[in-house]
């Protein structure tokens, strides 16, 4: 008669692996569509040749036209509030989630009408919204789920396996466009493509997220607004954040690699888009090895592993001078910048206070999206208007900023923290 009879501790524990197994789902969808969505993913080789050829503007046009689309990204925090205070329809995660992934599907149809880069900001400017407001709410899913169920690390190393899964296949086929078609029709193309990805999410907001009616009520408020003022007197939480901006300031190299690969190695188009598919194919392979080598380790541990790992594998670029060359980097880079990523990301997500878990993780990613965007601007007025075209001494630049983070992990006091484990107020 026992053995028929299940404890509660048992039927706790089989609902929170079934919830569990849904997040993974649905984080696997969203990240698989803004691997391929952002103007990073699909769009970027066909977007940069377009400016590029058509044009003729230089990598620090590129990069400024390109950062315009980093903006939906900075103000994060506001979606994030927004959410976190307002439910739609009774919902505070799902009605925005099926919103912004409708708006990013009419931009991106849109996007494939235009030629005009002054009207072309604009559709595109809307996928950029549409694709920041689904990833700052799945972030806030992320945290609330993550901290419940003492996954976040996991759920973290799951969004970036298919992040970077679904960049593969976007480098190669964002590669091939531009190899085969016209600049425009590439650009057209691929517009087109990736305006039937965010379907997948709508299905899956409808289906996997565990979330509860709510209303609007003057107790719910003061909680939420409580928990904004907890984001903004908790020491440790800007302490992360100034470290984070400081962490990600790094020069870019990604527009200078573009134009040294395209006018000074001779790369073809195609071969360019492949690099990019194996950049994505070191950052897969960085979160299987994860799972296996580095979950549980401490995270601060983790963190030095990063700064050492990106350091090395930035100073490599010296190196580059062939194919063979550029294969083994990107791979090294994809790499080492899965590594840092997931551990910079669950840091950030494992002190999030309650409450407020939209805004207080929006926080924390916009200043990574912040300070990379300026790095990336600061690396392409380096190498356009101070080196003239010379790659190595940006490179150094880059990978002495890199080192410098190694310096500011004891200021964070992390002990013996693992991923994974929430830091409770």
């Amino acid at each position: 008669m026992d053995d028929q009879l299940s404890s509660p501790l048992t039927e706790t524990s089989t609902r929170d692996e079934a919830a569990i197994r849904r997040l993974m789902i649905f984080f696997a969808l969203v990240y698989i569509v803004e691997g391929a969505g952002q103007i990073g993913g699909l769009l970027a080789q066909p977007l940069g040749y377009f400016l590029k050829q058509v044009h003729g503007w230089t990598a620090l046009q590129v990069t400024a036209y390109i950062t315009v689309f980093n903006f939906p990204w900075i103000i994060k925090p506001v979606y994030g509030a927004i959410s976190d205070f307002v439910p739609i329809f009774g919902y505070r995660r799902k009605s925005y989630l099926l919103a912004a992934n409708i708006a990013a599907i009419a931009g991106f149809v849109w996007a494939a009408q235009l030629n005009a880069p002054n009207w072309l900001v604009w559709a595109l400017q809307l996928t950029a919204y549409g694709m920041a407001i689904s990833s700052t709410v799945c972030g806030a899913v992320l945290v609330e789920n993550g901290q419940r169920l003492r996954r976040s690390g996991h759920f973290v190393n799951q969004q970036w396996l298919w992040f970077n899964a679904a960049a593969i296949v976007a480098s190669i086929l964002g590669g091939a466009l531009v190899q085969w078609l016209p600049p425009a029709t590439a650009l057209h193309s691929a517009a087109l493509i990736v305006a039937a990805a965010p379907v997948t999410v709508l299905l899956g907001t409808l289906v996997l997220i565990p979330e509860q009616k709510t209303r609007t009520d003057l107790a719910g408020l003061k909680a939420a607004f409580g928990g904004v003022a907890d984001t903004f007197r908790r020491r440790e939480l800007w302490l992360i954040a100034i470290f984070l901006f400081l962490y990600y300031f790094s020069p870019g190299l990604g527009t200078p690699l573009y134009y040294t690969m395209t006018d000074g190695l001779k790369f073809s188009q195609g071969f360019i888009g492949i690099l990019g598919s194996i950049g994505a194919a070191g950052w897969v392979v960085g979160a299987l090895l994860y799972r296996r080598l580095f979950d549980g380790r401490a995270t601060k541990n983790l963190l030095y592993l990063s700064i050492v790992l990106g350091t090395l594998t930035t100073a490599a670029y010296v190196l580059l001078h062939n194919e063979a060359s550029a294969v083994i980097l990107s791979f090294c880079s994809g790499f080492a910048a899965m590594i840092a990523t997931v551990a910079t990301v669950t840091l950030a997500a494992d002190f999030c206070p309650p409450r407020s878990e939209g805004f207080s993780f929006a926080v924390m990613m916009s200043v990574i999206n912040l300070a990379t965007s300026l790095a990336n601007n600061v690396g392409s007025y380096l190498y356009d208007d101070v080196f003239y075209g010379n790659l190595t001494p940006l490179i150094l630049v880059s990978a002495a900023f890199t080192a410098f983070a190694v310096v500011l992990v004891p200021l964070l006091r992390l002990g013996g923290k693992r991923p994974g484990q929430p830091v409770i107020a």
